[in-house]
């Protein structure tokens, strides 16, 4: 009789690499909520450590932020000892991180590979097919088609015939750039009434860069943010953002959205739009003119003069509203209707998957 198989508990072998990549996946979200402050983020890290026990005898903090210096995810200052700041391997490790956590983990396609709903000569072969037509190239034909088409119009024979009217090609896809301009909010609101609004808004962004990089490499991605003025930000500047003392100067950021993508010579271009708040501020002059108490009619409406500015330039704004306010949804709803864009009332956990959805869905190609 055999003596068959014997089972018993799994006990993982313990390794000082394991300990590594369970504190490190922690690091990375405390370095981009802490802003890139690296002493901040260890010390978060080090309560963490005291209330739940994350190292052992084995492997300690000490161990841990030694690891850090020799895999080069951050620079000790030699005149300051003690005084750490993340490498550009760290910021780039970060927006891996962003966009495995808000897309999960997605394959790398080919560049440009926005397809639009028309079809024609273009790059890539679809499921269509149809009748052969002078100018169409010998790599769409399809053979397997054609041939049934020969022998059930010819009839089976040994004089195999094969003529034009039996050929049937594949319609290719045309493949089309994308202009996108991502505007986030850093006035003060987004981190009021203890909600922090700017941290997912950060790893919406890095996330999205690090996809158009990865999946869309042809296509254009811009990073402003506004609060009393806009300015633009690299993708390199993202784990640094924080909110400001600043009011919320939507027309400010459209303005500079706008002039961005009468740049790019790109068919398809489009406004997304992250904030919590109602617009409150205009520059004027050398000053400005500020309003948080409500809608102010003069900030709306210069506001929606854009929103039908950006509509005449074929530019649509897709607002994402991370706030519940009915007052406010009843301006975030006219607006869109202006420009014929489109809005959603997000809360910040499914965030992400709106934007990189909108991303997706927006094949449109002006011909």
């Amino acid at each position: 009789m055999s003596a068959g198989f014997r089972f018993r508990d799994f006990v993982p072998e313990e390794s000082s690499e394991k300990g590594f990549e369970t504190l490190f996946k922690l690091f990375m979200q405390l370095v981009t909520i802490t802003s890139g402050d690296v002493a901040e983020a260890l010390s978060w890290l080090n309560e963490l450590d005291k209330q739940y026990g994350l190292t052992d005898n084995d492997y300690g903090m000490g161990n841990f932020i030694e690891d850090l210096k020799k895999k080069g995810y951050i620079d000790e200052n030699e005149q300051e000892r003690g005084a750490f700041k993340i490498t550009p391997k760290t910021e780039q490790g970060i927006r891996k991180s962003a966009l495995e956590e808000i897309f999960g983990k997605l394959k790398k396609g080919n560049s440009g590979n926005h397809r639009t709903p028309q079809t024609g000569q273009g790059d890539e072969l679809s499921t269509d097919v149809r009748d052969f037509r002078f100018g169409d190239s010998l790599e769409q034909i399809s053979m397997t088609e054609s041939i049934r088409n020969a022998q059930l119009n010819h009839g089976l024979s040994d004089d195999f015939m094969l003529a034009e009217g039996d050929l049937e090609v594949r319609e290719t896809e045309h493949k089309t750039q994308t202009s996108t301009v991502l505007m986030i909010d850093i006035s003060h609101s987004m981190i009021l009434y203890g909600e922090d609004r700017i941290t997912p808004a950060k790893k919406v962004a890095m996330a999205l860069a690090e996809l158009v990089k990865e999946k869309y490499p042809k296509d254009f991605l811009d990073v402003i943010v506004f609060g009393n003025d806009a300015w633009p930000i690299t993708v390199k500047d993202l784990p640094y953002l924080e909110v400001g003392p600043y009011h919320t100067n939507t027309v400010a950021g459209l303005e500079l959205a706008m002039d961005l993508l009468r740049k790019r010579k790109t068919a398809n271009k489009q406004i997304f739009m992250i904030t919590d708040g109602k617009p409150t501020c205009l520059k004027e002059g050398n000053g400005y003119y500020k309003n948080s108490f409500g809608l102010d009619r003069k900030v709306v409406n210069k506001t929606l003069n854009l929103a039908a500015a950006a509509r005449r330039l074929k530019i649509p704004i897709t607002t994402f509203m991370i706030a519940s306010d009915p007052y406010l949804q009843q301006f975030v709803e006219e607006f869109t209707q202006v420009n014929q864009g489109k809005a959603y009332y997000s809360g910040l956990k499914g965030l992400g998957h709106l934007v990189f959805e909108d991303y997706k869905k927006n094949r449109r190609k002006t011909l």
